[in-house]
């Protein structure tokens, strides 16, 4: 029995439509505001969500905002319900990533050709998702299996260079465990913070072909675990077996997609939407807790704004009770606050 999670703040329409669906024997689930309804979808992971778009605590632009972000939800069709027949409101929808929309009010027979078309095309593309990411798992393990096999495991303690700017680029590195911050450094003495390494992921990337230096530094923020490949000798297992060389690339072009967007945001959002933005990705790292483990000096380097500067948001967003703050850590306690920020 398919189970659809409806998120709506009007109790009429709430209880008609979830009716209408039991009716049609659909195993159904209903949530009062967005907040209520992102708790119930990762809890029960349904197989459609219908969300209407005007609701207290949670809007259902927000709703789908947290859907898309979520691994877990992301890949769950998404129907809005709405009064709003503004094309441009419509549009905003889609281009986030939701399935469809249905106007208020819909006949019965609308609501259910909806959700059955969507569920049916759904299930091939899961289908078709869950082999590719068996297969891009499975390649991705031999590949590190390859890679770091008969390595030396190496450990650096907090606060240890890796590499330097500038310094001979003959090796990529494999993180085991801990935390690395990859920057850059301002001819003012300005740091940036590039990118966060963590367990399991690779860097230190330079051309192949040419005796490249590495273009930023790397520090290790904990104590950490990884081991060093060199890259004449990853060159050769490419050629032996070119899927990797393609499953690389597609690493690659993610790290390029994930820094282009973190460039975008620092260079047109405002300081407060750029802080929520990146304590919103920090947070994505450990999200049971919700506490993100960072000095104020590297999360102000990772955002690039002054250390003052991100000191007096965090009062700000601690005063509004988006989060909380310690010496050490933040707490965030009003996820979709940070994700409506402006």
């Amino acid at each position: 029995m398919k189970r659809i999670l409806i998120i709506e703040d009007d109790q009429i329409v709430r209880e008609n439509t979830a009716e209408l669906l039991r009716l049609a024997n659909y195993h159904v689930f209903t949530a009062e505001d967005g907040k209520i309804g992102i708790d119930k979808a990762v809890q029960l992971l349904p197989d459609l969500i219908l969300c209407d778009i005007l609701m207290p605590v949670l809007d259902g632009y927000g709703v789908l905002q947290i859907v898309m972000r979520n691994e877990k939800l992301k890949g769950i069709p998404f129907v809005f319900m709405t009064a709003k027949i503004d094309h441009t409101d419509i549009r905003k929808g889609m281009n986030m990533g939701a399935s469809d929309y249905l106007t208020k009010p819909f006949n019965e027979s609308e609501l259910l050709s909806t959700i059955e078309t969507r569920i049916k095309l759904h299930q091939p593309e899961m289908a078709r998702r869950k082999t590719a990411d068996v297969n891009s798992f499975e390649l991705l393990r031999d590949a590190i299996e390859q890679l770091t096999e008969d390595k030396t495991v190496q450990y650096f303690k907090k606060g240890s260079v890796i590499y330097a700017e500038e310094s001979s680029g003959h090796s990529i590195y494999f993180l085991l465990e801990g935390e690395v911050k990859i920057f850059k450094n301002h001819e003012y003495g300005k740091e940036l913070i590039v990118n966060l390494i963590n367990e399991g992921e690779f860097f230190g990337f330079t051309q192949f072909n040419e005796n490249q230096y590495y273009t930023e530094n790397a520090v290790a923020l904990t104590s950490v675990k990884l081991i060093k490949i060199n890259k004449h000798e990853l060159g050769g297992i490419f050629k032996e077996n070119p899927n990797l060389a393609i499953q690389f690339m597609d690493l690659l072009i993610q790290n390029l997609d994930l820094l282009k967007n973190h460039m975008l945001h620092l260079v047109y959002d405002s300081v407060r939407k750029k802080t929520a933005e990146m304590l919103l990705e920090l947070d994505s790292y450990n999200e049971e807790s919700n506490v993100i483990e960072i000095s104020r000096n590297n999360l102000a380097n990772l955002i690039g704004i002054a250390k003052e500067t991100l000191i007096r948001t965090l009062t700000e967003l601690r005063d509004e009770q988006a989060i909380q703050t310690s010496r050490k850590a933040i707490k965030i306690i009003n996820r979709a606050k940070l994700m409506n920020m402006r």
